[in-house]
């Protein structure tokens, strides 16, 4: 069982990376694609929604839609640390 909530979790994982890198490439239409990095980061972001649903711990459902929000989470956590005066450099 507990197999099956990390795959549902690196799938959801995966899904937000495909739907980040197609937001990015309609954002920015002058970015050229590499393919070394588009696995790089979806292997990332089905490892960060595996974490996430391996921390939640709940049905295959739930854990895809954790594995989902998980990159999301850390997006946020990422834009918010953007914003922040403290890391701005000057």
């Amino acid at each position: 069982m507990v197999w099956l909530l990390l795959i549902t979790g690196f799938l959801g994982g995966i899904l937000r990376g495909l739907v980040g890198f197609i937001k990015h490439q309609f954002s920015y239409r002058d970015t050229d694609f590499k393919l070394f990095y588009f696995f790089g980061m979806m292997f990332l972001s089905g490892i960060v929604g595996m974490l996430a649903a391996l921390a939640i711990n709940e049905s295959p459902t739930f854990s895809f839609i954790v594995g989902y929000a998980g990159g999301d989470f850390l997006e946020s956590i990422y834009k918010i640390a953007i914003k922040s005066s403290s890391f701005k450099t000057e």
